[in-house]
């Protein structure tokens, strides 16, 4: 559809517009002019917007070119204006253009108005490019800049993550230990407790770091997120507290979604906590699940949603609600509306890295002083749970005998790593680094069993000493510890191993332990062939 040329024309006489126009439409300029020949009329259609072209008369009766121009120049400043007289010529046409017309010209030489015109219409489709090509380099910078700080976060994560998790096994670890030796009634058992609980809380604020810093690796599994959030309900009462009236409707349906087990805790936890704390002095909060049809994206998502059967994950609170200004920046990291000190700005932005790496989006509907209620949409899955086979029984010791070769370059973890294993009957030879650990593995080469070791350490990492140890004895096993998975180490998959990531418990470390050593090397395996490592899911964001 061809869109009309909108001209007004500042003229007395009615042919004047009439012939313009023919000579328009002639020249492939399809327009629509609107006659106009007073001061009054003139101002109330510069006033109402819809023009593209000025067209003026210089010499009228009682309304003069030159206050056509400056009114224009008021109400319409960025309208290109053409005088088509009769007399202007001359020194009067010069100063009409160095006051701002576009162009002057007489009506005897009215051939040069098809150019001119076109000159207009090719500056305003430039200058229309040139806006576009201003809002998208302004929408980049933005991006950019969110980019920055999502970097940031990963740089924050990545030199965080070794040193504080290597704390926190020490931190868990030995609290367990105590746990586990003190009765029950011990007075300073529930101090331990709470110990132990605080540490656990710092895992799960450097696991959203993590996430951020796309150095998470995720195991993700089909889940019934009926069953999730029916098992974790207890959890999320004890969260919300007594004054918030908490309503769980799931769907009749078994619904699944593929995504990995902690992270859909994750989101369901954070967006619980964000409800809980817009309504600090009690309120309403409801979760529900449907499955649904999809047949346009959510407003917030990555990754192209392709139409299709979605989970819908609905939590809604009674709460303060929010400012359309406060929702544009909620998933943003670092933003928070929260006094300094009780909050990160994490919580919503690892809801939306976690949604949106799983495939899926979110929909937000807030109101200042109404509630907020947050729809997250993940792909449904139509096949069955796993249900955990029956035929591998407990193992009742995770204990054993075999030789370990320990190597950790922080003491305090490898202290308490060595005294668990041996305490189990395992025997241990330790190393504080790569190039130590082959020096003393030497001796025991005959022996050894199984290499558990940290990946960044000074010097050598743990994948270099893995590929090394393995030209000797292709049969070894390797464990493999760390506070974070990153590009260089395991992703690398030159050497076969298990992974297992700080911060753990002695009891974890020793089941992965025992898992390992249990498991039998396929023939490809002792030839000594080369073996890809699973690759971890990378939660991405942009």
């Amino acid at each position: 559809m061809t869109t009309l040329l909108r001209v007004l024309h500042l003229e007395s006489h009615r042919h004047e517009s009439v012939r313009i126009e023919t000579m328009l439409a002639n020249g492939d300029i399809p327009c629509v002019i609107h006659r106009v020949e007073s001061r009054a009329s003139f101002a109330s259609a510069l006033t109402d917007g819809q023009i593209d072209l000025i067209l003026a008369e210089f010499n009228l009766p009682q309304f003069d070119g030159r206050s056509a121009l400056e009114l224009a120049q008021r109400l319409a400043p960025d309208v290109p204006v053409i005088f088509v007289s009769a007399t202007l010529q001359g020194t009067q046409s010069l100063e009409q253009l160095d006051r701002g017309a576009t162009d002057c010209i007489l009506k005897g030489e009215l051939g040069r108005l098809l150019p001119s015109i076109r000159r207009v219409l090719r500056e305003r489709q430039e200058r229309a490019a040139r806006i576009r090509a201003e809002a998208a380099l302004l929408e980049s910078e933005v991006q950019f800049r969110q980019v920055q700080k999502l970097e940031a976060v990963g740089r924050l994560a990545g030199g965080l993550a070794h040193d504080f998790n290597n704390l926190l096994t020490v931190i868990m670890g030995q609290s367990q230990v105590l746990l586990s030796e003190m009765n029950v009634e011990d007075p300073f058992r529930s101090r331990v407790e709470e110990m132990h609980k605080a540490g656990d809380r710092a895992r799960v604020l450097i696991r959203q770091l993590l996430t951020f810093s796309r150095k998470q690796p995720s195991e993700a599994k089909v889940l019934s997120l009926n069953t999730v959030l029916v098992d974790f309900e207890p959890m999320l009462r004890r969260l919300i507290g007594e004054d918030i009236q908490l309503s769980l409707k799931p769907s009749v349906d078994d619904l699944k979604v593929k995504t990995d087990p902690a992270w859909l805790e994750q989101v369901v936890m954070n967006l619980v906590i964000n409800a809980r704390d817009a309504m600090p002095t009690g309120g309403k909060l409801a979760i529900e699940t449907m499955g649904v049809r999809l047949d346009h994206p959510p407003l917030y998502h990555i990754h192209p949603i392709t139409p299709g059967t979605y989970v819908k994950l609905s939590v809604t609170d009674s709460g303060c609600g929010m400012t359309p200004e406060v929702q544009a920046h909620i998933f943003e990291p670092f933003f928070t509306t929260k006094e300094e000190g009780k909050g990160t700005g994490l919580g919503l932005s690892t809801v939306f890295g976690i949604v949106t790496q799983s495939g899926g989006g979110l929909d937000v509907i807030s109101k200042a002083g109404e509630g907020t209620r947050f729809d997250v949409y993940f792909p449904r899955v139509e096949t069955e749970v796993p249900v955990p086979s029956g035929e591998n029984p407990t193992r009742q010791s995770l204990g054993g005998h075999e030789t370990i070769l320990l190597v950790e370059d922080d003491e305090d973890v490898r202290r308490l790593i060595g005294e668990e294993l041996r305490k189990r009957g395992y025997r241990i030879v330790e190393a504080r680094n790569g190039v130590e650990a082959c020096l003393v593995a030497t001796p025991y080469m005959g022996k050894l069993q199984l290499l558990l070791t940290d990946i960044i350490m000074p010097g050598m990492s743990g994948v270099e000493l893995a590929k090394n140890l393995r030209v000797i004895k292709p049969e070894l096993k390797v464990l493999f510890i760390s506070g974070y998975l990153n590009d260089v180490g395991v992703g690398g998959g030159e050497t076969p191993g298990i992974y297992l990531q700080k911060p753990f418990t002695p009891e974890v470390l020793a089941g992965k332990v025992r898992e390992v050593l249990d498991q039998q090397f396929s023939n490809s395996k002792k030839r000594g062939q080369t073996l890809e490592l699973p690759q971890p899911s990378i939660l991405k964001q942009s």
